[in-house]
């Protein structure tokens, strides 16, 4: 009984400190939309329905400085620099639920 409630209370705390994608996505929401539908700015592709390998790619890539997609790496990588790699993932999973 004692490993059980403790299980719960690892798993617990690991919830409030693991990175939460919905929640990230809200930044991204306001040019990508609440979908991922929208071209950002008129100018991207829509991410709604890109695997999240492919994601989080881009997302490693705009932090890096290294990828200039439609012209918009300067605003991507200030928007993504401030995400850790977990925040990446997460994010990167919940967008490619998205459809």
């Amino acid at each position: 009984m004692k490993k059980v409630i403790l299980g719960l209370l690892v798993a617990g705390a690991y919830s409030l400190v693991s990175a939460d994608g919905k929640a990230i996505y809200a930044k991204c929401a306001a040019c990508h939309g609440e979908d991922g539908k929208n071209k950002a700015l008129g100018k991207s592709a829509a991410i709604a329905g890109q695997d999240a390998a492919t994601i989080l790619k881009k997302i490693k890539g705009y932090k890096a400085g290294t990828l200039n997609q439609y012209g918009q790496g300067q605003l991507m990588k200030g928007q993504v620099s401030s995400l850790s790699d977990d925040d990446m993932k997460a994010v990167a999973d919940y967008i490619a639920t998205l459809k």
